[in-house]
């Protein structure tokens, strides 16, 4: 079981309350408008994308962080589809095979310990024809990717674990999915230039 991030989960909606406000829960609205079926959401966290599920027949949300769990959990009597709540980490998904229509990952591939693990494991829940919908922070071109490497260990130690860094598009597609849509933007934030950001929907890649 995770350890957590105690003083991070007390800080995050106080400190991410202006942005969720306005262009990060713009984008999550425009996100989860494409969730479908029955829904797993990795990374919970303190529970920002609740608000915007609609037209799903459930949403279980895994989030191994103690802390993030003891915030998100008050929230889940708000929601207005059915949510149940999961301590698992997205490496080791305790649900069989093709459980799932969709599944949902903001702002979470870039701290997961083991990338490809949560990837392989996200693939196996998923059903044939099963979607992907993300945003992430991803890593940059020239100047701004060798910035990333350099900052990593503390941008990590500051922000619970996070790989500003990570090529998480590549990642996807190797993990067996192909990339429906894509976007990239910058956040309107200081040091955009370090935080490339993407927003996307990648299917199953079925067998031959």
């Amino acid at each position: 079981m995770s350890e957590g991030h105690r003083i991070f989960a007390a800080l995050y909606d106080r400190l991410n309350g202006a942005m969720e406000r306005g262009w990060m829960g713009e984008r999550r609205e425009r996100l989860l408008s494409g969730a479908r079926g029955v829904v797993l959401e990795i990374g919970g966290g303190t529970g920002a994308n609740l608000p915007h599920y609609r037209d799903v027949e459930r949403v279980t949300v895994s989030e191994p962080d103690p802390f993030m769990r003891e915030k998100l959990r008050p929230k889940l009597a708000r929601v207005r589809v059915p949510v149940e709540l999961s301590e698992a980490g997205a490496e080791a998904l305790p649900f069989p095979d093709d459980s799932f229509d969709t599944v949902v990952s903001t702002l979470v591939l870039c701290t997961v310990p083991n990338q490809g693990l949560a990837l392989a494991e996200i693939r196996r829940v998923l059903r044939p024809g099963g979607r992907l919908l993300f945003i992430e922070h991803v890593r940059g071109e020239g100047s701004a990717a060798r910035w990333q490497d350099r900052i990593e260990p503390l941008w990590g130690f500051l922000l619970a674990g996070c790989h500003p860094n990570r090529d998480t598009v590549s990642s996807i597609r190797e993990a067996g999915f192909e990339i429906e849509a894509l976007e990239d933007f910058y956040p309107p934030v200081p040091l955009s230039g370090l935080t490339p950001h993407v927003q996307g929907v990648a299917a199953v890649r079925l067998a031959a």
